[in-house]
């Protein structure tokens, strides 16, 4: 294992199993405790900031607000540009803080940075999905109040967030004042600092924001209507309160409109012991999926349904919404309670970042931060989207469906690139390509196969021919047209099919001939185009002459699909037996990890791309990766030649790394280096891993360590027939293990100890499955055990060229 990470970082963060507790406030970690106690619901996004703000500090508070695809555009500037160059950049705007209440108790305001605060605590509750503070708070002038604020973001109304705002005088009579209000106007101050590092995206230095009109109903309520500067899409902002009081207390109630700013003023009169509380219905609506003349209509339809049921009511919808997904999503471990809120704490996350609509996606930080800009990568299909394809294959499907909601934009491209058929963006939001530098960006082509390969496993996971039908295939063959272009039949390598001037999945080697990734993957991209094709024409006649005539596909065009995959050239070099990254990969030295100090990491903060170019250095998985996805086509020896070459030349400086090798590592049997990967993988937020927890988290490493469990610890894996099959294995650290998996219908669960592995159908009718190569029928009410095996030799023998 890479010595770098042999050490487990300091846990940051007390193991509790269900919850995320922070019983001090330190402004210092501010930043990074505001991603991590974001909500969210894959539309609406909010940071974990506080309602009152931040009194007398700066710099300490990201404020952020966001709506998933909601984004303005900006011209992208290139000292020294080139033909083909994305000449706009889109990003995700902070948008109005609907979320700001303010207290004050006989004209002195709450902040936690004044007065003497007693006690405090904010626990974020997974099983409930609602996020607490309790505060008992002392004014300068003795005056005592026990603050508690609930707050959620509606996972079953998309449109809505909600807060309840209760306040106990303990040793005072007099009076309370709760101010409430959205401001649309966000400071450039309140956005993160850039500083040098690349994955934050542009500093902008003008308002995202315009302002366009207000208005009130004079019973508390009230709504902003904003536009973005360039993209000019449409968004309002809305508000409404219910006040419950003590009884035969007296309230006043004010409304103020100043700019961007509207704010409702309850000032309450209570007597010692009394409780006050107020709650804040939020909505967020735009123009990009609302009709703009109806923006208004259903803000207020959403406004009203939620003041009917209130806070509480709202609450216990989203109590039953997570206990169903929580029975299919669960993981659980027995002996490691830190690696337990870990797994908790990244598949809420997940939930409440991916977009579900078809529409949107899933950002690379999800709604929790600013970092990349809020763009959609490849993430989504390698990392994210089979974490949903095997517990909610709903979201998986939408997912999904965005790629094929953006297949003109990928046309396009694909022609700015004069290449025929499709190519996707590396980084986007609408669709276009947003990746200003190019090697690291637009030379990624293997974001189409990634796609190809994501539509592949959700299919046989779950059966959904019906989109393979009317929307993968399209993708599929409008993709494959692309690959078969870009490649040509060399005659330097024997007529094989090569691939030139691409970049893999590692980023510290670019624009190279021949990525082993990249050539396996659209093989299998390939492949599986020409296998869609004769499933259309075999059982759905009538939509494979529809998409016949729409895209002009022709029967010759998929023989040179299957051609160009048969002659597929795959770098090896006999000598060390192993696959090459790439043309030139061992002609390079490798780098000097025992001369690099650690503050010289990550990397591509440190030294010019074109000195690490010239190494063997490696920023994540990258061949390895292609031994986890394609592991049928790999033998054992294979494999563990493989891993053992290419894991000390790895960094690891992207949070994409650590849980493919974990998952590889358990495979071939190394279980201390895969339980280092898995640990660093699934605390990579609530541990502040990579050190930028605070631009947002890492949506991608929370996936991961689902896939780390289920496909490392787990062994599953989905054959090329469609078949699950598992070859458990318990890191000695476990007393057990238990997670379910969605296939076809059924809901399997899995259940291994130190002993035995116990499968048992929860769902659905009768499922087969295999057990390290044994095929077992597994039905309703009947649990099968199979002694643990020790055996991890995996099916599949030498991959050819």
């Amino acid at each position: 294992m890479n010595k770098r990470y042999e050490e487990h970082p300091a846990t940051l963060h007390s193991p509790r199993e269900w919850s995320l507790v922070e019983d001090a406030y330190d402004e210092k970690d501010n930043q990074r405790k505001e991603s991590l106690f974001a909500l969210g619901n894959g539309y609406i996004g909010m940071r974990g900031h506080f309602e009152e703000g931040y009194h007398g500090q700066e710099g300490i508070s990201v404020r952020g607000c966001y709506v998933n695809g909601f984004y303005d555009t900006a011209p992208i500037l290139y000292p020294e540009g080139a033909y083909g160059f994305p000449s706009e950049g889109q990003a995700m705007i902070n948008v109005t803080d609907a979320g700001v209440i303010k207290l004050t108790l006989e004209g002195e305001t709450f902040h936690l940075n004044r007065g003497h605060v007693r006690f405090y605590k904010r626990v974020l509750h997974m099983q409930s999905g609602v996020l607490h503070r309790l505060v008992e708070w002392e004014s300068p002038a003795g005056h005592r109040v026990l603050i508690h604020i609930r707050r959620l973001v509606s996972l079953t109304h998309r449109h809505l967030a909600a807060i309840h705002y209760e306040v106990t005088a303990l040793n005072f009579a007099g009076t309370v004042s709760i101010c409430s209000a959205m401001d649309g106007d966000i400071a450039e101050a309140a956005a993160p600092e850039r500083g040098g590092d690349p994955r934050l995206g542009a500093r902008r230095t003008e308002p995202r924001l315009l302002f366009e009109e207000a208005g009130s109903d004079g019973r508390g309520g009230g709504w902003l209507k904003q536009r973005t500067r360039h993209s000019r899409f449409a968004l309002l902002t809305a508000m409404s309160h219910r006040l419950a009081l003590p009884p035969s207390a007296a309230f006043s109630l004010s409304e103020k409109h100043d700019g961007q700013r509207l704010s409702v003023q309850y000032d309450v009169a209570l007597r010692r012991g009394d409780t006050v509380s107020l709650s804040k219905f939020i909505s967020y609506h735009s123009s990009r999926e609302t009709r703009e003349e109806e923006l208004q209509m259903r803000s207020a339809e959403v406004l009203q349904m939620a003041e009917s049921r209130g806070f509480d009511g709202l609450a216990e919808e989203q109590h039953a919404y997570l206990d169903a997904f929580w029975s299919r999503a669960d993981v659980e471990i027995k002996g490691d309670p830190a690696l337990q809120q870990g797994l908790r704490f990244n598949a809420f996350g997940l939930l409440q970042s991916a977009g579900r609509d078809g529409r949107t996606s899933m950002a690379a930080k999800g709604l929790t931060g600013e970092g990349y800009e809020g763009h959609y990568f490849w993430d989504t299909e390698m990392y994210v989207l089979p974490f949903f394809t095997f517990t909610t294959p709903e979201i998986g499907r939408a997912l999904l469906e965005f790629r094929y909601r953006t297949l003109e934009q990928a046309r396009q491209r694909a022609k700015v690139m004069s290449q025929r058929g499709a190519l996707y963006p590396w980084r986007t939001i609408g669709g276009e390509e947003n990746s200003a530098y190019f090697p690291a960006g637009t030379a990624q082509a293997h974001i189409n196969a990634d796609i190809a390969y994501g539509i592949r496993q959700y299919v046989q996971a779950t059966g959904d021919e019906a989109f393979l039908v009317q929307q993968g295939a399209e993708i599929l063959f409008e993709t494959s047209r692309f690959w078969v272009d870009l490649g040509h039949y060399n005659p330097a390598r024997g007529g094989a099919f090569c691939i030139d001037g691409v970049t893999g999945p590692d980023e510290y080697t670019a624009i190279v001939n021949n990525n082993a990734y990249t050539n396996l993957m659209a093989r299998e991209h390939l492949r599986y185009a020409c296998e869609t094709a004769g499933l259309l024409r075999e059982r759905y006649s009538s939509e494979y002459v529809r998409l016949e005539r729409k895209i002009g596909l022709t029967e010759e065009e998929i023989l040179g699909w299957q051609q160009a995959a048969d002659k597929m050239y795959i770098p090896y070099d006999e000598e060390l037996g192993i696959y090459v990254q790439d043309d030139t990969f061992l002609s390079k030295r490798k780098w000097d990890f025992a001369g690099t100090p650690p503050e010289k990491y990550p990397l591509l903060l440190h030294y010019h791309p074109l000195v690490i170019y010239r190494h063997q250095v490696l920023k994540q998985a990258d061949l390895v990766l292609a031994l986890f996805l394609l592991g049928e086509q790999f033998s054992r020896v294979e494999k563990i030649r493989n891993y053992r070459y290419y894991e000390p030349l790895t960094t690891h400086d992207s949070s994409l790394s650590p849980c493919i090798h974990s998952i590889i590592a358990a495979e071939i049997g190394d279980l201390k280096a895969a339980y280092d990967y898995f640990g660093r993988t699934v605390r990579m937020d609530l541990d502040d891993v990579n050190g930028n927890a605070k631009d947002g988290l890492h949506t991608a490493a929370m996936a991961g360590s689902w896939m780390a469990v289920v496909n490392g610890f787990g062994g599953m894996r989905l054959d090329s027939s469609g078949v699950l099959g598992f070859r458990p294995v318990l890191p000695p650290q476990w007393e057990s293990c238990r997670f379910k998996v969605m296939h076809r219908g059924r809901l399997l669960e899995v259940f291994f100890d130190k002993e035995q592995v116990v499968y048992t159908l929860r769902e659905g009718e009768v499922l087969e499955i295999r057990h390290d190569g044994e095929r077992l029928a597994i039905r309703p009410g009947e649990p099968i055990r199979r002694a643990l095996s020790t055996n991890r030799e995996p099916s599949g023998g030498h991959l050819t060229n």
